[in-house]
């Protein structure tokens, strides 16, 4: 009988120390909403390798609050609706303190509303300066916004290549629009008045008439916020086919490896304003060594900064000391001068954490760096 009883203790033990184990053993989940499916999927892609890239990396230094970390991943089928239902579908479960969320401004934009009523730490890469202007305190910004990069672009235009006769092309959604004005604006300050403002609606599948606009306005510089990398590839190859040799600054789209494939020598001498460049720092160096040996590919915009994404949700995280929405946002904005990949953070109130961006050159297929500027505000 007595044999049996501790017998039957020592099970019990052993069941509660496993059950115990299990439950220490339970991963911190980040959910992740990326572009499985539809148009953007190739650039979909890199974002998960990216925000994958950065969990392996922060298990292997032993996870978040002592435990494993994993990714809840959930495709926005390339749309605004389907963001939406991704971001309520991560809000909805009780096991997701924070969200990397999407990197187009219109998905953003479409999905604000939704964030902030379910009040979840979202991390965005969407550069329309609007989207931290809409008292929604749970949206934070992993890419410096186009305040920043229509500055740079106007700057290097005028000043560096000393070109004054501007077309500016847009996309018509919220990015596109936000960055034309923003662009506009900075190139005002320097009593420059484009000679053409040309937007287009996204998957466009003909530029001809917008490339016969630029060569009759007499444009020598071409300014750019091209949302998709499949237009841009399209509008680059028919800007040449159709003889306009100006030069060309466009955002970040201009030199995503998606873009740069599509396109080809149509790209080539052309600029580019880029958050993320492998040169550009000492974190873009290691993660472009980590990024290359492990998915043999060259890592771009779409994957650092979901790199920089996670890790800022971890360092918050760890910082918190606890999973409370309140906390994590506390030690969001908390960060000072905290270095990485896409450059050196502090968020303000608003939610923005970058003031700088690198200017490149296509040099023949391959993005040269060539110089980064930082603001103080």
């Amino acid at each position: 009988m007595r044999v049996s009883l501790f017998g039957a203790l020592a099970t019990a033990v052993t069941a509660s120390l496993i059950g115990l184990s299990a439950i220490a053993a339970d991963p911190i989940r980040i959910g992740l909403v990326s572009e499985i499916t539809g148009p953007n999927a190739e650039a979909g892609g890199y974002t998960i390798n990216g925000a994958k890239l950065a969990v392996e990396e922060i298990n292997k230094k032993g996870g978040i609050l002592g435990q494993q970390v994993e990714l809840v991943i959930e495709d926005n089928q390339s749309t605004n609706p389907g963001t939406v239902l991704a971001i309520s579908k991560l809000g909805g479960r009780k096991d997701i303190p924070a969200i990397i969320g999407p990197i187009r401004s219109t998905q953003t934009q479409a999905a604000s509303p939704t964030i902030a009523k379910l009040g979840i730490p979202t991390m965005i890469g969407g550069t329309d300066p609007s989207l931290t202007r809409v008292n929604n305190r749970w949206l934070f910004r992993c890419r410096p916004n186009d305040l920043y990069s229509s500055r740079v672009i106007a700057d290097f235009g005028v000043n560096s290549l000393k070109l004054k006769k501007w077309a500016v092309v847009h996309s018509t959604d919220a990015f596109g629009s936000g960055g034309s004005k923003a662009l506009t604006d900075a190139l005002m300050a320097y009593s420059v008045e484009p000679v053409l403002v040309q937007g287009y609606t996204n998957n466009s599948q003909d530029f001809t008439p917008v490339v016969l606009a630029i060569k009759k306005s007499g444009a020598d510089i071409i300014g750019t916020y091209m949302t998709n990398s499949q237009d841009l590839g399209i509008f680059a190859k028919q800007l040449r086919q159709l003889g306009v040799n100006a030069t060309w600054v466009g955002s970040a789209s201009i030199v995503t490896d998606t873009a740069m494939k599509l396109a080809g020598e149509a790209l080539y001498g052309t600029y580019g304003v880029a958050d993320f460049n492998p040169d550009a720092n000492d974190e873009a160096k290691a993660f472009s060594k980590m990024y290359r040996a492990k998915y043999k590919l060259e890592p771009d915009v779409y994957s650092s900064w979901a790199f920089d994404a996670m890790n800022v949700i971890a360092t918050a995280l760890n910082g918190a000391k606890d999973t409370k929405p309140e906390n994590i946002r506390n030690g969001i904005v908390g960060l000072k001068n905290w270095k990485g990949v896409e450059g050196i953070y502090n968020f303000d109130e608003a939610g923005d954490g970058l003031r700088g961006y690198n200017i490149v050159k296509n040099d023949n297929g391959k993005v040269a760096f060539v110089k980064h500027i930082n603001f103080e505000k």
